[in-house]
């Protein structure tokens, strides 16, 4: 098995996911259709909107999979968020890559796997919009347009996050998109028994500048 790589702007990928205070939230309809309509379009058991934490893929919305996240090292969408295009996995079996990993030979059995990027406007990609079937398949290059499509939609819905919680202006978090990350910073400090600290500062003349 073949351990994903980092990408090259991981440092300001992980600061993006983070300030869209998506993390660890609960489903959202917006995202859920798009994995409902993805497993009806291709016929898949399993349709994800899938992101990438620093050690973890997290699943926004995850049709037809109980589990709501997985270790990054063995995840398909660790790989597909290295390149600009559709990462395609005809048969996992017969792929150096992934024919030992714990989720081929386990549950839930990935033969077939094809993930589309996810990127925001600054480049970054925060996952993917990935389909999952426990049979190897083909997948030819209208099923890829149309995948590409779906993705998009999914990048729509991740762009209106981020305008609701951050200004325009400076790009930094707004009292919503506070809020948000402050709640997640303090659940991950209780979870892990560490001390939190805020740090507080004022811009005098901000409004002039």
């Amino acid at each position: 098995m073949k351990f994903p790589a980092i990408p090259a702007d991981e440092p300001l990928r992980l600061e993006t996911l983070r300030c869209l205070s998506i993390l660890d939230t609960s489903p959202e309809e917006r995202f859920d259709r798009l994995t409902r309509l993805a497993r009806r379009l291709f016929s898949v058991p399993i349709a994800l909107v899938s992101l990438v934490d620093a050690n973890r893929q997290w699943f926004k919305s995850c049709a037809g999979l109980s589990e709501t996240e997985s270790p990054r090292e063995i995840s398909f969408c660790g790989h597909a968020i290295l390149d600009d295009g559709i990462l395609m996995v005809p048969d996992a079996l017969l792929d150096e890559r992934f024919h030992d990993n714990p989720m081929v030979t386990g549950q839930p059995g990935i033969r077939f796997y094809a993930g589309c990027p996810l990127s925001v406007a600054n480049g970054s990609k925060l996952g993917t919009l990935c389909l999952i079937d426990v049979q190897p398949r083909e997948f030819g290059e209208e099923d890829c347009a149309l995948l590409r499509d779906l993705a998009r939609m999914a990048e729509q819905e991740l762009a209106a996050l981020q305008l609701a919680n951050m200004d325009e202006l400076t790009l930094l978090s707004n009292r919503r998109g506070f809020c948000a990350l402050a709640q997640h910073a303090l659940s991950v400090c209780r979870r892990l028994d560490k001390a939190a600290t805020l740090l507080f500062f004022d811009l005098d003349g901000f409004k002039a500048i």
